[in-house]
């Protein structure tokens, strides 16, 4: 094999490497099991994954850019932990997101992209149906970083995902609790409207949804000690 050929193998191989356990602590963050303010030790991490601390800074260094992760000189790398003033500017920045994201993804309608959010919200369902509080929350999450992706805007798509995470974040750690925070019904509703092509009622359902989510939040905090390696070789 040539060395340009050998060369290219090993970046995808290490970028693969990364994107794999870059999801694997966004989900486990998305599905609470990892909590705002946990230490992400470098040492720690390269030992569970398997890989260099090289390959782990890289994750984290993403994961902060991202504002998922806080990095401190000397200290390390933690999940993020919201102050109250941060949440509100994100519950801010999203009503004015959502609606725009709303109005792109009613013009650009397709019967495909309404299958895609059918078939999210019965995964939804199902997850309620089920109990299954990590999908609950989960999926709950993707629901709006799914509607973002479908309206066909990458830098929307980007800032939502970035801003349901950290929705995610102040979800836990202001306790707010998962069977309120995100109704699936509520959800429901939002897509008839988008189905139905009524943007003024899509968009009224998405900023009653968020002010439902941000009115639930109990802005006492507690710390809870984790065992990373409980979280990722479960």
């Amino acid at each position: 094999m040539p060395a340009s050929a050998r060369k290219n193998t090993r970046r995808i191989e290490r970028e693969n490497t990364v994107d794999e356990i870059y999801e694997r602590i966004y989900v486990a963050i998305l599905e609470h099991r990892l909590h705002p303010g946990t230490k992400l030790g470098e040492e720690r991490l390269a030992d569970i994954f398997g890989v260099s601390r090289a390959r782990v800074r890289e994750v984290l260094a993403r994961l902060a850019h991202e504002q998922i992760v806080e990095l401190f000189p000397q200290r390390g790398a933690f999940v993020a932990k919201p102050t109250k003033e941060q949440a509100r500017d994100v519950f801010e920045a999203r009503r004015l997101i959502e609606p725009a994201v709303l109005r792109r993804l009613v013009d650009t309608l397709t019967p495909e992209k309404i299958a895609r959010l059918r078939q999210h919200q019965e995964l939804e369902a199902d997850a309620h149906r089920r109990e299954d509080k990590r999908a609950m929350v989960r999926l709950s999450g993707e629901f709006h970083t799914l509607a973002a992706e479908l309206a066909g805007n990458s830098a929307l798509a980007r800032t939502m995902r970035e801003l349901c995470m950290l929705t995610c974040l102040t979800i836990f750690l202001y306790d707010a609790p998962t069977s309120t925070s995100c109704r699936n019904d509520e959800h429901e509703l939002i897509i008839d409207a988008i189905a139905k092509r009524d943007r003024a009622r899509a968009e009224k359902l998405m900023l009653a949804h968020l002010d439902h989510i941000e009115h639930s939040l109990d802005l006492d905090s507690h710390a809870v000690d984790v065992d990373l390696e409980a979280i990722f070789r479960e």
